[in-house]
């Protein structure tokens, strides 16, 4: 019998340890629900297609100062080169990005940063409220969230910031996120351009 990789066993653990957390944490806010959800898969569409194609475009694009120097790191992957074969963590590793990190990201940064930096009570706010310097700062620290790829993050940002602001619904802009993370997914897999997993 085979040594089973270091590391390995942390994807279905980070995948079970999120989810209960999630839900355990989140069910009374946690709303699914997408009214629009054929223009939110577009919209994930959009943003997926926005994402890789600078580098698509223009070869070589990324390895530029402006993407990667000491603030905003380098290109690389977190997926041990091992792994990169392993079918199995492939598929977890993708269900984390299609639906964990969509529902954790858009809650922090769309229903919940957006309204506080307007009012620290922020559940006085709706959903989809919104002003000029927090619509900017939410989306500007979601880019630099995003490391190298942050030109593409603040646009990201600011199109699933707009999306909350049109559709104020929170299950809308977790469908449209985790669109773009399956099709980034599904990319890097076939492409072997690991580097989208960061």
């Amino acid at each position: 019998m085979g040594m089973i990789p270091l590391g390995w066993w942390e994807f279905p653990l980070w995948l079970v340890v999120m989810g209960v957390t999630v839900w355990f944490c989140s069910r009374e806010v946690l709303d699914l629900r997408s009214p629009f959800w054929g223009r939110s898969c577009i919209l994930g569409l959009v943003v997926f297609a926005v994402w890789i194609g600078p580098e698509a475009l223009i070869p070589g694009y990324r390895e530029h100062w402006l993407f990667q120097n000491p603030i905003t790191g380098s290109l690389g992957s977190t997926l041990d080169p091992a792994l990169r074969d392993d079918g199995w963590v492939l598929a977890l590793r993708t269900l984390r990005a299609v639906f964990i990190a969509p529902i954790v990201e858009e809650l922090f940064w769309r229903a919940w940063l957006m309204r506080w930096l307007i009012d620290s009570d922020f559940r006085r706010l709706p959903l989809g409220a919104w002003s000029a310097s927090s619509f900017c700062i939410s989306a500007v620290l979601f880019a630099a969230e995003h490391g190298p790829y942050w030109e593409v993050g603040l646009l990201a940002g600011l199109a699933y910031n707009g999306w909350m602001v049109r559709t104020r619904s929170l299950g809308d802009c977790i469908l449209a996120h985790g669109v773009t993370n399956a099709a980034l997914s599904f990319y890097t897999i076939a492409t072997g351009k690991w580097e989208f997993w960061f």
